[in-house]
């Protein structure tokens, strides 16, 4: 069913509609198609007030059965396409973690671990700036042409990283590339939440089905067949940013393994990675723009173009009913800073910013960077070290996606923060002096892949989902964007200052340090977060932030 009959219907009305009265019903489908944005929602209130409305929805319904169900095949290339920004922030994060010991030494700052650090850490400063405006920059230009501008800094910088001649050429390529990457875990999940409304559960199914078909030929795994709800599809679909991510971080701390062995291998990962980047920017031209976008805009009838290349037309007219449903008496107002820190919205602004620094401080990407280095100090190969954490993030984010909608974000989220928990204690217990050399390996590689996973599955998918249905439309862009500038600030000091920590206090200490972290997010998310699975965005809101 494509709109509730619960949010619409009123007690004892009568629903049996002849197909005559359907198809009639149908071929108004268009009547709207050149009004503007407040034009259509006059419209919409006009027929909602006289009692027509009511029996409208139930006629859209049942022809929708009718015709069956809008084609996956028009929408999934495009969310392909989208899920590259997620895709270049993963291969962005991981490719300096295999390459960072010959850029040293090719550059000649091998043994400053300060200077590492910031090889790692500047392109979250750029990530800080790209998060910071990325607000701004997609209620600007909207969702196609920021997306071209976040593939425009990752394809300057990945050209000056591979053609380095010293460090501060390095530290520029890095500062571009990661502007690009501030800007494209923002868009992609907000792109994917703009276009999975209530009105595409139906073919997000389908679009899950083909997901796990593609990831089995990927992973030669057998293949999971996820009983899905239709009702409650929305998680899984925003896993896929996720699974993007990860194939990201798995293809970066692989690529360079064939041509490891010449001279300069490292800059072949730069280059590569320029590739997708240019492929987001070209077929973004080709992509339909977001319909929420447009119709905030006042440009109701592009909106109801971009539904038609989405859905096809038999579903145009109750996407425009929801849509102008969820727009009424808002689409004008503009949010602002101060209203978001300190206004009606500051406790979901609270519970994201906290949220998102949590989840760096629990130092995940300080093994996301640094796990070679770390593995190697174990006696285990930089090679085999790389796959396995590879392979545990993918597992974990494909578990992810079978998981969401069945546990809930909030049951996630607090048994991957607990299995953190788990993972730091054995890490921290492989560097005391009570554990044999022999059991230290097996410790230290273990708890590394336990905490990967354990994050993969909660910890990382999570809270950009979760955030994009907690905040009202009217706000979302600019309060993601707001909440992930406190992910890139403790990320940046968490890649600036591990090396050095670890060498200033070792490893039991840091470690210990981490867990304490997960633990405090295990209590936060109990006292704080709300349970989304399977309720409306308009539920979500309402309880969240009651009226004024």
């Amino acid at each position: 069913m494509l709109i509730s009959e619960s949010s619409v219907f009123s007690p004892g009305e009568e629903g049996v509609y002849s197909n005559v009265a359907m198809r009639g019903r149908h071929a108004d489908a268009y009547s709207m198609y050149k009004r503007g944005t407040r034009d259509y929602i006059n419209a919409y209130d006009k027929e909602q007030g006289s009692g027509t409305f009511t029996e409208w929805t139930r006629s859209l319904n049942g022809l929708c059965k009718e015709i069956g169900n809008p084609s996956w095949k028009r929408s999934f290339l495009y969310i392909l396409v989208a899920s590259l920004a997620s895709f270049l922030y993963g291969y962005h994060l991981g490719v300096i973690n295999e390459t960072l010991e010959s850029i040293s030494n090719d550059l000649h700052f091998n043994g400053n671990t300060m200077a590492e650090g910031f090889v790692v850490s500047i392109c979250l400063g750029g990530g800080f700036l790209g998060s910071t405006f990325s607000g701004l920059i997609v209620d600007r230009v909207g969702f196609r042409r920021a997306f071209q501008l976040c593939a425009l800094p990752m394809i300057i910088g990945s050209s000056m990283s591979a053609t380095a001649k010293n460090l501060w050429g390095m530290l520029l390529g890095r500062l571009f590339v990661g502007t690009g990457m501030g800007l494209g875990p923002t868009l992609a999940t907000l792109y994917v939440t703009e276009v999975s409304k209530r009105w595409l559960i139906n073919y997000i199914s389908v679009i899950s089905q083909a997901l796990l078909l593609f990831f089995h030929i990927f992973a030669n795994s057998n293949l999971i067949h996820a009983q899905v709800s239709p009702a409650y599809v929305r998680g899984t679909y925003g896993s896929f940013t996720q699974i993007a991510t990860s194939l990201g971080l798995m293809s970066s701390l692989l690529i360079g393994f064939p041509a490891k062995g010449t001279e300069g291998w490292w800059r072949i990962c730069f280059w590569v990675s320029a590739v997708p980047a240019a492929l987001l920017a070209l077929f973004m031209e080709f992509s339909p723009e977001s319909p929420h976008w447009l119709f905030k805009k006042g440009r109701a009838a592009d909106a109801e173009a971009a539904f038609e290349k989405l859905l096809g037309g038999p579903y145009v007219k109750g996407a425009m009913a929801e849509l102008s449903k969820s727009e009424r008496g808002g689409e004008a107002e503009t949010v602002k800073l101060s209203e978001l820190l300190f206004g009606h919205h500051h406790k979901v602004v609270f519970i994201g910013s906290t949220l998102f620094a949590l989840q760096q401080l629990s130092g995940i990407n300080a093994v996301f960077f640094f796990s070679s280095t770390v593995f190697k100090s174990a006696g285990v190969s930089s090679q085999s070290a790389n796959i396995c954490v590879g392979i545990a993030n993918f597992l974990g984010s494909f578990a992810a996606l079978l998981l969401m909608d069945k546990l809930g974000r909030k049951v996630l989220l607090i048994g991957s923060f607990s299995g953190m928990v788990v993972a730091m204690g054995l890490q921290a217990a492989s560097a005391s002096s009570l554990v044999s050399s022999s059991n230290e390996v097996y410790l230290s590689v273990g708890g590394m892949l336990l905490f990967v996973l354990a994050f993969s599955v909660g910890a990382g998918p999570v809270p950009s989902l979760l955030l994009s249905e907690m905040f009202p439309g009217r706000i979302r862009a600019k309060a993601m964007s707001v909440c992930l500038a406190s992910h890139w600030v403790v990320n940046f000091f968490v890649g600036l200052l591990f090396l050095r920590l670890l060498e200033q206090i070792g490893p039991l200490v840091l470690n210990a340090i981490f867990a304490t972290f997960c633990l405090l997010a295990v209590i936060f998310v109990k006292r704080n977060v709300l349970e989304t699975k399977g309720k409306s965005l308009q539920e979500i809101e309402m309880t969240l932030l009651p009226p004024e």
